[in-house]
Order: C-alpha cells, then sequence, then structure tokens
C-alpha cells in the first residue's frame, strides 16, 4: 500500500491546474465514489452517523484506507484553501478571529482521520513490526500535527513534529534507492524542509544551524518506536561531525563546506541552507566529472546532457543565496555588514560558477577544440540493400548540412558571450581590473571562434573575399585572448570556461595558415579577373577615328596587318544616280500609265473644275 504516492500524486495533479479548492472539489467526488464502491455511504439524513471502520476491513480492502487518507486530505486543502485565500488578501492584518478557528478545527480534523489510520494499522500488526505503510501513515500524520501545532503557535512541539516527520521521510527515500526515491525527495525539499525552517524561525534559532542538526536537536526519540525503527534501517541519519559529513536524501555523502573562497576572497558560509545547496553541487560535480572521464567517445549531445545535472542544483545555490539576502535585507541589515558582504560575495561566486557550467555544456557542444576543428560528418546509410545488389557508396556531406552546423554553432558562441558579458555585471567583479581584463580575454577568444564559423560558411558560397575579411577579424580578436589564458588545468578535465594556452595557440595557429591561404586565393581571383577583362581587344584605330581615346592611342592597334579579305562597297552614289537612267526589267517606261492608275494609253486625265474661293464674312460676297 503505497500512501505516499497515492496522496503526492492527487495533489500534485490538481495543484499543476487549479488551486486548493479545485483540489478540495476533487477528493469530494473521489470520497463519493469510494464510498459508493464499499457501501459506506449515508443513505437518508445528510449527517447520519457511519459505520467506522476496523482494522479488519483494511485488511481485507485497502480501499478503507484509502476513504481516510481522503478524508484527512480533504479537511487538509480546505484549511490550506482558507490560508492562501486570506494570506493574498494585503488590505486585513492575516487570518484573525472565527476563520482562525476554522483553519485550526480544519488541521484538527485532518490529523483525527491521520491518526486513526495510524492505529488501525498499527492493530494489524499484532507481532509489532513496524512496516513502510505503517511509517509512511506516520510520517504524514505527524506533518498534518506539525501544521496544527503551527497555526496555533506552539512552535516547540511543531518543530517536533515536523523533525520527526523529516526523519521519517529521510529514511524511507534511502530505503526505496536512488530510483525510487523522486516522491521523498520533492516532498522533502518542497513541504518539510520549508516549514521546518519556517519554524525555526519562530523559534529565533541561528540561521548557521543547518537543517540536520535541527532534526538531531528536537527529534523526539523517548518512548518512539517510529524514531527508533528508522534508526534500526539507517543510523547514520544522526550523526554530525565537524566537518558536517552527512548522507544526503539519495543517500549519498555530502561534505558541507564551512568557508568559501572566491578570488583570493575567503568568507564564512553563516547561512545553513547556502552551504547544503553548495554541496549538492560539489557531489554533482564529482558524478559529472567520473561520467565523462568513463565516457569520452559518446556522442556530444549525451556529454552535454549530462552538464544539467550540476546546472540545476547550480542554479538552486544561486536562488538560495538570493533569498538568503533578501531576508537580511528585510531584517534591516545594512550592505556594509559583514554577514551581508559575506553573502555578496557567495553571490558572486555562485553566478560565476553557473555561467562556467552553461559555457562549459556549450563548448562540448560545439566539438573538438571548441568548435575550431570543421570536418564533414559522415551520412547514415540505409541498411536496406539496393535493388541491383551493389554496396552503397558513401555520400559526402551537402553544403546544407554544413551551412545548418555553422548556424548552430553561432548561435551556442552568441550565447557563450552573452554569458561571458553578464559575469561583468555581478557584484564587486567591475572593481577588479585584472579580473575584467581575463574576460575580455575569453570574450575575444570565443568571439573569433564565432568569425570563423561565419567565414567557413561565406566560403561554402564560394564569397573569398568576404571569409578574408572575417578571418582577419578573427586573426586579431584571437591575438587578444593568447594572454588570457591560465595556466591552471580544467578541474578533471570538464570543460568550464577556463582557456587553456594551448587551445588558444592552437586557433591562433589555425587562423594565421587560413589568412595567408585565402589570400592566395583572392589574389589569383583578382589576377584571373584582370586577365580576362585584357582578354577584349577593340577594332583597329583608322575605324574608330570618329571617337577620341581617352586613354591615349594605342600605337600597336592602328591598322589590321596583315589585311584581311573582305567585302569593300563600291561607289554606292553613282549606283543610286544611274537607276533613274536605266531601264531594268519590269520597270515601267516613262510616260506610260499603268493598269492600277486606272489610265489608258495616250489618254489624259480628267481635270476638276476648280471651285471659286468664298469671299467676305461668313462667306457672303461684298
Amino acid at each position: 500500500m503505497e500512501i505516499t504516492t497515492f496522496l503526492i500524486a492527487r495533489r500534485d495533479r490538481a495543484l499543476l491546474v487549479g488551486d486548493y479548492s479545485l483540489y478540495r472539489q476533487q477528493l469530494s467526488r473521489r470520497l463519493l465514489v469510494v464510498r459508493k464502491k464499499l457501501n459506506a455511504s449515508s443513505t437518508g439524513r445528510k449527517y447520519a452517523p457511519k459505520a467506522p471502520i476496523t482494522a479488519e476491513d483494511i485488511a481485507g480492502n485497502h480501499e478503507f484506507a484509502h476513504l481516510l487518507l481522503l478524508s484527512a486530505e480533504r479537511a487538509w486543502a480546505f484549511a490550506m484553501h482558507m490560508k492562501s485565500t486570506h494570506a493574498a488578501d494585503t488590505s486585513t492584518k492575516g487570518i484573525t478571529g472565527s476563520i482562525k478557528r476554522h483553519v485550526v478545527s480544519r488541521f484538527h480534523k485532518a490529523n483525527i482521520f491521520a491518526s486513526h489510520l495510524v492505529k488501525l494499522l498499527q492493530e494489524m500488526n499484532k507481532d509489532g513490526a513496524l512496516t513502510q505503510p505503517l511509517l509512511e501513515a506516520r510520517a504524514y500524520e505527524r506533518s498534518l500535527q506539525g501544521a496544527l501545532r503551527f497555526e496555533k503557535g506552539n512552535w516547540e512541539k511543531c518543530l517536533q513534529s515536523y523533525a520527526e516527520t523529516r526523519l521519517l521521510y529521510t529514511a524511507l527515500a534511502q530505503s526505496r534507492g536512488p530510483k525510487q526515491d523522486e516522491v521523498f525527495k520533492d516532498l522533502l525539499s518542497n513541504t518539510v524542509d520549508p516549514s521546518v525552517r519556517d519554524t525555526a524561525y519562530q523559534m529565533r534559532l541561528p540561521r548557521t544551524m543547518s537543517i540536520e542538526t535541527i532534526v538531531q536537536r528536537y527529534v523526539p526519540s523517548d518512548n518512539n518506536s517510529f524514531v527508533a525503527e528508522a534508526l534500526r534501517l539507517h543510523p547514520q541519519l544522526l550523526q554530525e561531525s565537524g566537518t558536517a559529513g552527512r548522507k544526503n536524501m539519495a543517500g549519498d555523502l555530502a561534505d558541507v563546506p564551512q568557508k568559501l573562497t572566491w578570488r583570493s576572497r575567503t568568507v564564512k558560509l553563516e547561512d545553513a541552507t547556502t552551504a547544503q545547496a553548495l554541496a549538492s553541487v560539489t557531489a554533482a560535480e564529482t558524478r559529472l566529472k567520473s561520467f565523462l572521464a568513463a565516457n569520452q567517445d559518446s556522442d556530444r549531445r549525451a556529454l552535454a546532457a549530462a552538464y544539467d545535472d550540476v546546472l540545476l542544483p547550480s542554479q538552486d545555490a544561486v536562488d538560495t543565496t538570493k533569498t538568503a539576502i533578501d531576508e537580511l535585507t528585510a531584517e534591516g541589515v545594512l550592505q556594509g555588514d559583514s554577514r551581508m558582504q559575506a553573502l555578496q560575495i557567495t553571490r558572486t561566486a555562485v553566478n560565476y560558477s553557473l555561467v562556467e557550467w552553461r559555457v562549459g555544456r556549450n563548448r562540448v557542444l560545439c566539438g573538438d577544440q571548441d568548435g575550431a576543428k570543421f570536418e564533414s560528418e559522415p551520412i547514415k546509410q540505409s541498411k536496406k540493400p539496393r535493388a541491383d545488389g551493389k554496396p552503397r557508396e558513401e555520400q559526402e556531406e551537402s553544403n546544407g548540412r554544413k551551412l545548418t552546423r555553422l548556424k548552430e554553432r553561432v548561435v551556442l558562441y552568441d550565447s557563450t558571450i552573452q554569458s561571458v558579458d553578464s559575469v561583468k555585471e555581478f557584484p564587486g567583479v567591475a572593481a577588479d581590473q585584472a579580473f575584467m581584463r581575463e574576460l575580455d580575454g575569453k570574450k575575444a577568444y570565443f568571439s573569433s571562434l564565432r568569425c570563423l564559423a561565419i567565414a567557413r560558411s561565406h566560403m561554402l558560397h564560394g564569397e573569398k573575399r568576404n571569409a578574408l575579411a572575417l578571418l582577419s577579424r578573427a586573426l586579431d580578436l584571437s591575438s587578444q585572448s593568447l594572454s588570457s589564458s591560465s595556466d591552471e588545468p580544467a578541474a578533471g578535465g570538464v570543460p568550464k570556461l577556463n582557456l587553456r594556452p594551448a587551445e588558444t595557440k592552437f586557433l591562433n595557429d589555425l587562423l594565421e595558415r587560413s589568412v595567408l591561404q585565402h589570400r592566395a586565393l583572392v589574389e589569383l581571383e583578382n589576377l584571373t579577373s584582370a586577365k580576362s577583362q585584357n582578354s577584349f581587344k577593340p577594332p583597329p584605330m583608322i575605324q574608330r577615328l570618329d571617337e577620341y581615346p581617352p586613354d591615349g592611342v594605342d600605337l600597336t592597334n592602328l591598322v589590321t596587318y596583315p589585311p584581311k579579305f573582305q567585302p569593300v562597297p563600291v561607289k554606292p552614289i553613282f549606283l543610286d544616280v544611274a537607276w533613274n537612267y536605266i531601264d531594268y526589267p519590269g520597270r515601267p517606261k516613262k510616260g506610260t500609265a499603268t493598269a492600277a492608275d486606272g489610265n489608258i494609253d495616250g489618254a489624259e486625265p480628267k481635270q476638276e473644275p476648280k471651285k471659286e474661293a468664298k469671299k467676305g464674312w461668313f462667306g457672303f460676297g461684298r
């Protein structure tokens, strides 16, 4: 019987699309269905007494246990709905009066149902053994009791309830293994741990006290068989050492740091939540280094996906540090306070670490030497044999696919350059001139790679001059990045933001060779175009006497020598004049009329009488 999974799955689905009111309505409908299925619905009056649920009922059918769980969860959802509704209303002074009493009564009702379920499960185990469902039911009942005591303001007993809840859920998470404990991890990080922190804040406990220390100090261990069973399964749950070496929820050893060093500045981690978040980042980095060392020949996309396991806890560390700064600011702590200064340095360090891992993932996606090498990728051949039985020939990668890969790299370089620029906005970075010069050199390195990728795309289009200009710009940027390379190798060989001298030197040498090669190609193109222009020879000067030579007379092209055989016109004016005096066949003789004119030989044409012109105004004579 999976109690925690049964509850959390329903809660997450409902709260994903709605609020606590919708969740309560869904629970009411589900309760009606379960009661009808178990023949436990009231027939008659609304408030008719219902038959009590016994241990035999649960042993025969687990739906009776679900009936108690749904009833408790509905009462809890009603209380949370009232709290969330009045928390959003800023016009009042919080929850007071009858509303406060109503919220307390709902939590009390939910606790009654959960306690009844724990007693029934204890009755089922006649031998006294504490099974996993019983531990889950006890942890759920303790969480509801902690919420009830929090509303009543009984802080010490509330912290005891939440401490036992966290201890039981941590033991259950470690018993499940790393692949089946996601439900308990989310429950601890989203619900239990914030409740422990809120209660500790109300009790004025120091921020340096970690959650593990709070649980060890306030967990009720006297005459508590549930705590004893959890410690029997996992004795290390309440262990604490000076170095804060503890087991986390997944069962991995996590060393919580006490100090943080950032560019020759060492600060003490006074906020326990921030220290725990940094410990999670350190554990994730160790796992990533091991994965990369064991899978060096894997696909670069699979290697880049492994960086997500470090980016997520790094982002959590950034959020936790910002939350701690906001809390101190709300308390009125000045910026010059040592605690605030330590948190500001911590914030810069964790933000820079997050940027480093983002840049490292982009470098892995770019390929060998951060994308400086660009080779054709093999095209996947179809496994189906050809119809003629001949083997398939290997095809070369098309220019379209190459351009697509280059565009992807340019996007990665743009993201990397933007990340490097964001570092300059972190607190305290602008005053560190040496660090600013180092960032400028790293930006120049990735800008040089960006120009190189764009130059290669121009080469694929045959635009050699544009490619040469971009390569020359990339060479200038690469020369600037030579001074920013660090002699310190990347930790564990994991690509991050640090640049090694070998990487910058390889890029600079590659660009020098490329610039020389493309200069030669452009020069050859210029010579070829000049030769093609000079191949056109104009006609001799004797044939262009009507044109003025602006560039001077070409003395080597005055006439055509030796002369070529060509037709020459002979006296065209004489032939035109002779046309009037020569009788050609088919031409009528002078003085004869043709039939087309309507005249007969020897007949004179008729003359029409001339009309007398009108005189005067409007044709009236004078």
